[in-house]
């Protein structure tokens, strides 16, 4: 057959290179709305929930088990699950129902009723409902500070630069399991010399996280992994009362830390058990609230490609975000692994969290360029930051980030290197060059970076550990390094640890070491001049970037 040359043109659009699948709701390819999700129910008998979304108590799952006993406020529950779930939407969109109010109704419900209640909005009504249940008012960002080589001075680097442009969390992981301890500590020390107050994590497997959180040496947790059936627990050798002892173990140390979920997870393992992907999800975001877990990772994460493949899976995606907030947790939203090929699509996609703005409209912007990623990439990069900042500028919605100038970038990067020099040097660590400072200081990634001596490097690092070095000796070597205000910044930040007012719901750090949350910046959208308005001075700082035209130039 002679071929349309526009459909010739189309086929070879980006988009045409993802993947799609119809709907195969017996394996749990469905997005919402599945025909064999369960009918929302409720019983209640003597203060024991008997019966949760069509099941008996003698037919609980372990999941089951751990929502009814500590999941669902019961007091108000079968009042709230006797509510027609599209009035519920209606309340959810509706500025004249404040959050507080509606949260009294959200945390009664089951995760058969809250995923229903999210069938019947569009995505402009979750968009809605997501603006005034976010528990922070004021909007923030994560990223993933990771590089191909682990190279420890380009971490320091980044993430330096990352905290300049405005991310208040940064996000490492390894290539090599063994140098999680370097990455960790530069991490912990570029953040720093970037903007004081940011809080860093190490994400590898959980003894070892955990181990250097109990050192000092990161400052929050995110990568303890829950899910929506029974078997995929258990083929983890997981449930969720393990989860809930290890979210404890970080907490009592003065660790910030969250779960992690996403619609998907449990297709792409094999044991879906024939339920719709936001169905199972909203079951992780139960046993999350019922661990006492202060927030949630989710947005579909490293799943993505799953309900991306299917129809309104994007949707689904924003309504789990929803329904987190609607358990009053903080929702740290995705957007953080690539899922398509297109521009377009991908930016759509961000648009869903960036609008409304959540605790974390990322859950790891890459501070790298995509192929440094080692979180399989993110959705936007390093060198997405400039067109990141005109959305900002075009919408005049804050974002989390702000224009920074070439000269600052520079500077804050040379910085962090030499300061990460000095600390090695006083730990008596691996020798960091004057190249690799100079290196890092420019690099746009890991190719300009030069190769360090692996064996030595990770030889160090175990030593490292052995050695038992904490936070408070990265304290002294910043200090007896000739960084006094660093050792400052960093000793500030082990403050916090005894404290734990980070540990409160949404928790961030400003460059003052104020931190602030749920308690003290709690969401209050009710409509038009409510809720986050964006000051003059942070107007100011959004809309002029570098490379816009002043008047100023042509007197």
């Amino acid at each position: 057959m002679k071929r349309s040359k526009r459909f010739q043109v189309l086929a070879e659009r980006d988009v045409n290179k993802d993947g799609f699948i119809k709907e195969w709701p017996e394996v749990g390819l469905i997005a919402m709305d599945g025909p064999n999700d369960p009918t929302p129910s409720i019983k209640i008998q003597n203060g024991k929930v008997v019966e949760l979304d069509g099941k008996k108590r003698a037919d609980f799952d372990l999941i089951d088990s751990f929502i009814a006993e500590y999941g669902i406020e019961l007091t108000r529950a079968e009042e709230v699950m006797a509510i027609p779930s599209v009035d519920l939407a209606k309340m959810l969109v509706d500025v004249n129902v404040p959050r507080s109010e509606m949260v009294k109704y959200t945390i009664a419900m089951t995760p058969a009723k809250a995923a229903e209640v999210m069938g019947k909005m569009n995505v402009l009504e979750l968009m809605m409902a997501l603006t005034k249940m976010r528990p922070r008012k004021t909007p923030s960002n994560q990223c993933h500070v990771t590089n191909l080589k682990d190279h420890p001075v380009q971490i320091a680097a980044d993430s330096a630069e990352a905290a300049l442009r405005g991310f208040d969390e940064h996000e490492t992981t390894v290539g090599v399991v063994r140098y999680a301890p370097f990455n960790a500590l530069a991490l912990l020390v570029g953040s720093q010399v970037g903007r004081p107050g940011v809080l860093t994590q190490c994400a590898v497997e959980e003894a070892t996280e955990l181990q250097l959180g109990m050192r000092g040496l990161t400052a929050y947790a995110e990568t303890v992994s829950v899910y929506g059936t029974e078997q995929v627990f258990i083929d983890g050798d997981d449930t969720p009362w393990s989860k809930a002892f290890l979210a404890s173990a970080y907490a009592s140390r003065g660790l910030k830390m969250r779960f992690t979920s996403g619609t998907g997870s449990e297709v792409q393992m094999g044991y879906a058990e024939g339920k719709s992907m936001l169905y199972l999800e909203a079951r992780c975001v139960f046993i999350t609230k019922a661990a006492g877990v202060q927030g949630l990772q989710n947005g579909s994460i490293s799943c993505i490609g799953v309900p991306g493949a299917v129809p309104s899976g994007i949707r689904a995606v924003l309504a789990e975000n929803v329904i987190t907030t609607m358990l009053d947790m903080e929702v740290a939203s995705g957007n953080d692994q690539t899922f398509s090929h297109s521009p377009i699509r991908r930016t759509a996609r961000t648009l869903m969290q960036m609008i409304p703005g959540t605790d974390f409209i990322f859950s790891g912007y890459s501070a790298t360029p995509n192929y440094d990623n080692m979180f399989a990439g993110s959705n936007f990069d390093a060198d997405d930051y400039d067109d990141y900042n005109v959305l900002q500028r075009d919408l005049k919605l804050d974002g989390g980030l702000q224009p920074v100038t070439e000269e600052e970038v520079v500077k804050v990067r040379n910085k962090a290197a030499k300061v990460l020099q000095a600390v090695f040097k006083n730990l008596d660590l691996t020798e960091i060059t004057d190249e690799g400072v100079e290196a890092a200081t420019y690099a746009h990634g890991s190719k300009d970076m030069p190769d360090r001596n692996v064996v030595e490097d990770l030889k160090s690092a175990q030593e490292m550990m052995e050695r038992k070095i904490t936070g408070v000796d990265v304290i002294k070597a910043l200090h007896n390094g000739g960084y006094e205000g660093v050792a400052g910044d960093l000793l500030n930040m082990m403050k916090m640890r005894v404290s734990g007012d980070h540990l409160h719901t949404s928790a961030i750090i400003d460059e003052n070491f104020h931190v602030i949350s749920a308690v003290n910046n709690c969401n209050d959208y009710a409509g038009p001049g409510t809720g986050y308005q964006m000051s003059p001075e942070r107007w100011e700082q959004i809309k002029n970037i570098p490379g816009a035209i002043d008047a100023t130039d042509f007197e």
